[in-house]
């Protein structure tokens, strides 16, 4: 049974953002991207369930965002590799929110160890949160929503690593993003008869905190030239910042783009044109 998505045509742009009564789950909501996401979210009237393996930090941006947003927010603990998990988050978002409409799977590694000395156990971590997390995310969402009969959007955060090479020692996250914006395809393909919309958000590199983690982890000082060149303005002329990816996820969850799937956008100020 095809359900298909709604002509909004004669909405307001006023009615075309607004997310009120959606319930959404944000995954790695509890910092960086994932943070910026859930605020535009809750902003746009959508209740939201911040999800991040940081249980006690996920608590704390609810309820941060809960005193300072439109929509409800609350948190949840949650493992994106886990399938267990995932099923439980999928559960707790219909309990307690009343359904699910909009699932952002945001969690990703990006440990950078050169190719040629990387332990088959990073690369299956890699791959464990960034692609099969995001495959469990997105088939517990699709299924709850194809229960429900009423549609919905997964939006999946790629990165223009998924659109080509990058710096040495990424090749499991360049890998596994070209997986995930090839699965956010195919998705869009197999959940299109149920009203579901499959979208990803490719953001170039944006100063986060786990971005500042994984440089100093990789003991790239903060003022190397090496962090600087990996910095640089694109061609807008100045560096990105969380919330000009969370602008775009909002722009894929709500009716503004209801007549799209399967397409990954691109939010890197013309780096990867």
């Amino acid at each position: 049974m095809q359900i298909p998505v709604p002509d909004v045509s004669s909405r307001t742009l006023t009615e075309l953002i607004s997310l009120s009564g959606r319930r959404a789950v944000v995954t790695g909501g509890a910092r960086g991207l994932g943070r910026a996401i859930a605020e535009r979210l809750v902003e746009a009237g959508a209740d939201v369930l911040v999800a991040d393996i940081d249980a006690q930090l996920a608590t704390k941006v609810a309820e941060d965002l809960g005193c300072r947003r439109q929509g409800r927010a609350l948190a949840a603990h949650l493992d994106v590799t886990d399938a267990g998990s995932v099923v439980a988050t999928a559960d707790l978002a219909a309990r307690e929110l009343g359904g699910l409409d909009i699932w952002v799977n945001n969690a990703g590694i990006f440990p950078a160890v050169p190719a040629l000395e990387m332990p088959t156990e990073t690369w299956d971590e890699v791959f464990a949160v960034n692609t099969r997390g995001v495959f469990l995310g997105s088939r517990e969402a699709a299924r709850r929503m194809r229960e429900a009969g009423r549609g919905g959007v997964i939006v999946n955060v790629v990165s223009t690593a998924g659109f080509r090479g990058t710096g040495p020692g990424l090749a499991a996250y360049v890998g596994s993003k070209h997986a995930t914006r090839g699965l956010t395809r195919q998705l869009a393909l197999e959940f299109a008869p149920f009203g579901v919309r499959v979208l990803g958000v490719a953001p170039t590199f944006v100063p986060t905190e786990g971005n500042l983690a994984a440089a100093a982890a990789a003991g790239v000082p903060m003022d190397a030239e090496t962090f600087k060149a990996v910095m640089q303005a694109g061609p807008l002329g100045r560096l990105g910042v969380p919330d000009d990816i969370a602008r775009v996820v909002l722009f894929c969850a709500s009716d503004l783009s209801a007549f799209m799937t399967g397409s990954t956008l691109l939010a890197d100020a013309g780096e990867t044109a």
